[in-house]
């Protein structure tokens, strides 16, 4: 494809990116996050009143962080200062304190520090944010992908105020289109375009809530569009070569990737086999290792399903096997079959939550002796100390068990760990433990 002739004449003119024209200038051409800016919201009468604090911005890339900031000091008359937590060091910081020292110093004016991705800074240099934070010589406004909690210091969390930034809403990014396709000075409206409503919302789709991200398509879409007669048309197949590239790509390590992990094991726990296929479905869609997902549907299966549908372990283990043979896609289709069939099982806990009571006994007392008659005598030393004897061989007694025998340490109280559920398989065997424990408490009498 090649750029239109009237594009060209357009690029010329204009060599931004049509996400930095569209930049609002005002915070009347805000567009979301109304629950941070609608009318009498506490953080709209603090830039309207031009009465800053430091704040952390906590949302998506493409929500508006850098914007935000860069009015807030446009409405305080503040000086602007940007970092990125990338590319700069303490060294960075000190010229940026220096420079605010100086202006607070000479003409009394405030300076707004932003820094991007500010989860990126280590400890060290998180610190030496603090002083100048704490004096005001700094005003700072710090943009994060990443859940602060996890991310920043105490120390600096306590000198801020967090505030979440949404996604923008399928009406929102209509609302930017339609700014961008009309507006003659900074956007596309000296360009005759004819984007119908039922592709803009394809775009919106691929953009993924991310408005940055939006123009930039937009934009790319304006340069290839095809010109007939006296409009610039958008079409199916010209979207569809633009947007095949995947656009939802999450980070990792980063906070949407645990949240549609959490998403997919919280639908599986549910019993919503559909759900748990959606969030699976995303999360390769959005890039991740389908064998970490096969390894988490192998934990879930011992931990929620248990012995309530031990098939649910064979076949997860089975599902880890076939991707490593076939790879993807093809292999991915095993998983998903695990997905399914976790999701539909029979739900038990039990042996995770007796794990972790045994677990906590263990490391609670001492390393209990091994009763003498539970011994292995290979031996003839051993057999003279006593090991193994008066043991009973369960299989030459009725029922193939010895009632009631004691496993335990002899000076620890026996416990009763284990809980079957009356779900699936597990029901049976709760059937089977209180028959045992009749035959205990018979030999007993």
């Amino acid at each position: 494809m090649k750029p239109n002739s009237k594009n060209n004449t357009l690029s010329e003119k204009v060599f931004e990116p049509l996400a930095a024209r569209m930049r609002p200038t005002r915070l009347d051409e805000f567009v979301g996050q109304t629950h941070l800016l609608g009318k009498d919201k506490p953080l709209r009468r603090a830039i309207e009143q031009g009465v800053l604090h430091s704040m952390i911005f906590w949302g998506p890339p493409g929500t508006g962080k850098t914007t935000l900031a860069r009015l807030m000091a446009e409405k305080a008359n503040a000086r602007f200062e940007k970092l990125s937590a990338i590319f700069s060091g303490v060294k960075d910081i000190r010229a940026v304190v220096d420079e605010a020292k100086k202006a607070r110093a000479e003409t009394k004016q405030a300076t707004i520090l932003f820094v991007d991705e500010v989860h990126r800074f280590n400890k060290a240099q998180q610190d030496a944010f603090l002083p100048f934070v704490e004096d005001g010589t700094l005003i700072l406004i710090g943009a994060t992908t990443e859940n602060p909690s996890f991310e920043l210091n105490n120390a600096l969390l306590s000198r801020t105020r967090v505030y979440v930034l949404r996604r923008f809403t399928e009406a929102e990014m209509l609302q930017l289109i339609a700014r961008a396709l009309h507006d003659k000075e900074k956007g596309l409206g000296n360009l005759p375009i004819e984007f119908p409503e039922d592709l803009q919302k394809i775009l919106i789709n691929a953009a993924d809530g991310d408005a940055r991200q939006l123009l930039n398509l937009l934009e790319v879409i304006a340069d290839f569009a095809e010109q007939k007669a006296d409009k610039i048309l958008v079409t199916s197949t010209l979207l569809t070569e633009v947007l095949q590239e995947n656009l939802r790509r999450f980070d990792k390590g980063g906070e949407a990737f645990y949240d549609q992990i959490s998403a997919l094991h919280k639908s599986m726990r549910g019993s919503s086999p559909d759900a748990a296929l959606y969030w699976f479905a995303r999360m390769i869609d959005g890039g991740c290792d389908p064998l970490y997902i096969a390894r988490r549907v192998v934990r879930f299966a011992s931990e929620d399903v248990g012995n309530a549908d031990p098939r649910a372990l064979e076949l997860a283990l089975n599902a880890c096997a076939v991707y490593e043979r076939l790879g993807s896609p093809e292999g991915e289709l095993a998983i998903a079959q695990a997905v399914v069939y976790v999701a539909c099982a029979a739900k038990s806990n039990a042996v995770y939550q007796a794990y972790n009571e045994v677990m906590r006994d263990v490391k609670a007392h001492g390393s209990y002796e091994v009763p003498i008659h539970l011994r292995n005598a290979p031996t003839k030393l051993m057999k003279q100390l006593g090991y193994g004897k008066k043991y009973r061989y369960p299989h030459d007694e009725p029922d193939a068990y010895a009632a009631s025998e004691n496993y335990f340490p002899e000076d620890m109280p026996q416990r009763r760990y284990y809980h079957p559920t009356p779900r699936g398989l597990e029901g049976k065997i709760s059937e089977k433990l209180e028959f045992l424990r009749r035959k205990d408490k018979d030999k007993n009498k």
